[in-house]
């Protein structure tokens, strides 16, 4: 094992010195971690993936034993650093924040990138190079076509790499509505037909983020493959454990997990002001 795999492994406070170019994971151990994620896509488990948004947040829930690899969501990453979600952070910025969280753990990582920052093919080879082994890429609704080319772009920039990328292609063409909503059976039928196509220029799952319900969920498994599709977890929706039931692959939690823990800074604050001391098991070390 080289220096730099050493440090990427041993020990958490890698990234005082981080030099996006120069401390990254070996190109084998890239091709290692990539693999590892794509099999805990392919388990009859589902992959639940407790969303990070920093090296701190990347450790504590690395951690847990029940972690088998690790993804970060653009929404917090850019709150993190003051930006609005939807590209207004700069590429770069978020490629240092996802190599960061790639080089603190030993877990495969998968990054949220958007649509691509402009240039999908780009901005993986990128973030393959500071470590990360899959992405989502989102459709943003763009024409069928310009879509699926993106998926090819990203895919054949992988091959390129020598890396078997995990691209979880994202769909929104259910972000908006519900099921109890004018169009939903036109939106899950779009959702399906992109899906389909986006597996077929080279996807390894297709992301569905949005109101999934149960009877959602069902159809798109029927309609894009069991295994092959992956949600978003949201406060009222099903369970992790019912969406494995119906043959989801994988359920990530975007932006809810940073909102947890500062909903919970919050109230600690707000019992601090109020006189209390800090509870007794807060940890002393970090």
């Amino acid at each position: 094992m080289s220096e730099t795999d050493r440090s990427a492994t041993d020990s958490p406070h890698a990234t005082d010195s981080y030099d996006p170019r120069l401390a990254h994971p070996s190109h084998e151990l890239i091709h290692d971690r990539a693999d590892a994620l794509l099999s805990l896509h392919h388990a009859p488990e589902i992959l639940t993936l407790v969303n990070v948004w920093d090296v701190a947040s990347a450790l504590v829930i690395a951690e847990l034993p029940e972690t088998k690899a690790l993804a970060t969501a653009s929404h917090a990453i850019a709150a993190a650093f003051g930006y609005e979600d939807g590209e207004r952070i700069p590429p770069e910025l978020m490629i240092d924040a996802v190599g960061r969280i790639a080089l603190a753990t030993s877990l495969p990582v998968t990054a949220d990138l958007e649509s691509g920052y402009g240039d999908p093919g780009e901005i993986v080879r990128r973030a393959i190079g500071v470590g990360v082994v899959g992405a989502n890429i989102e459709d943003r609704m763009r024409p069928h076509i310009e879509s699926v080319e993106n998926v090819a772009e990203v895919v054949k920039a992988a091959e390129q790499e020598g890396v078997r990328f995990v691209l979880n292609a994202r769909t929104d063409a259910l972000l908006t509505g519900d099921a109890a909503g004018p169009g939903w059976d036109e939106a899950v039928q779009d959702a399906i037909e992109r899906g389909r196509a986006y597996l077929d220029a080279g996807a390894a799952c297709v992301f569905v983020p949005g109101a999934v319900d149960e009877a959602t969920a069902l159809r798109l498994v029927e309609g894009i493959g069991h295994l092959r599709v992956s949600v978003m977890g949201i406060p009222g929706g099903p369970s992790a454990a019912r969406y494995e039931q119906l043959g989801i692959a994988r359920i990530s939690y975007g932006p809810w997990p940073q909102r947890v823990a500062l909903a919970a800074l919050q109230e600690s604050a707000l019992s601090l002001y109020a006189g209390a001391g800090l509870p007794d098991d807060t940890p002393t070390t970090s």
